[in-house]
């Protein structure tokens, strides 16, 4: 099954494939097709069990679905009422995510939020002048690639893994890299987005490293917690939201 239409996909009715989570491609389905305005801002889901009849899979399934899509603000449940939509992810979302992702785009980014944002407080502490100077020669590259309007994802990795080189700690850099791939699915789409936005997006997330980099250099560990956390969760709000 095809699960992440969009305004130029057909957005008909499919069953799901039998690879993968259900859960996950039942999630990105529904989101897609609220995406591609299916179901519209405060209409009404259709109840679990045509869902389940329609997708062929069981009503746990799709319960647990929509309790991810209630959980991301996408969705609400009102008592004896069912489920509404609450608001419309961007639908430039699905011409850049590879298909059948979404659901595992998002976890992506709730993880990087939990290690990343310690990597962030202990580079405060623990960095020494080289790591620092690795920092500000990422955020040096991103500010060319902003100037040339490329798209820059590796040098947007290449930022986020100087953080975690600068706490001195390698399971930091290893899980970072173990998770790479992921994680260069979500910057590239994130980075595609703002390129095809005002470039005044690319800057708020450019001054959102900035705002890292400062408390990495002033050894506030709270602050410097506080900005990565912050700039990982804008990004996915930037992708999932258009913000």
């Amino acid at each position: 099954m095809t699960m992440g239409p969009t305004a130029k996909r057909d957005a008909s009715l499919e069953r799901p494939a039998v690879t993968g989570k259900l859960s996950d491609r039942v999630y990105d389905y529904v989101l897609g097709q609220i995406t591609v305005g299916i179901y519209p801002i405060h209409s009404r889901l259709p109840p679990e069990t045509r869902l389940a009849d329609q997708l062929g899979v069981s009503r746990p399934v799709v319960r647990e679905a929509l309790l991810r899509l209630r959980d991301d603000g996408v969705v609400a449940s009102r008592q004896g009422a069912g489920s509404f939509v609450m608001r419309r992810p961007v639908v430039d979302l699905y011409d850049y995510a590879p298909l059948g992702s979404i659901a595992d785009i998002q976890r992506c980014f709730v993880f990087r939020i939990g290690v990343e944002g310690e990597a962030a407080a202990l580079a405060a502490r623990d960095h020494d002048s080289e790591g620092l100077r690795r920092i500000v020669d990422a955020i040096a590259a991103l500010d060319r690639v902003i100037e040339d309007a490329a798209l820059g994802v590796e040098e947007d990795i290449a930022f986020h893994r100087a953080i975690a080189e600068a706490t001195g700690n390698r399971f930091f850099t290893a899980t970072l890299a173990a998770i790479q791939s992921q994680v260069a699915v979500g910057i590239t789409l994130n980075r595609n987005l703002s390129l095809i936005q005002p470039r005044d997006r690319l800057l708020r997330g450019q001054e959102e490293h900035r705002a890292v980099l400062k408390a990495v250099a002033s050894r506030d560990e709270a602050a410097a917690r506080h900005a990565m956390r912050l700039h990982i969760e804008n990004a996915r709000k930037r992708v999932f939201d258009g913000g």
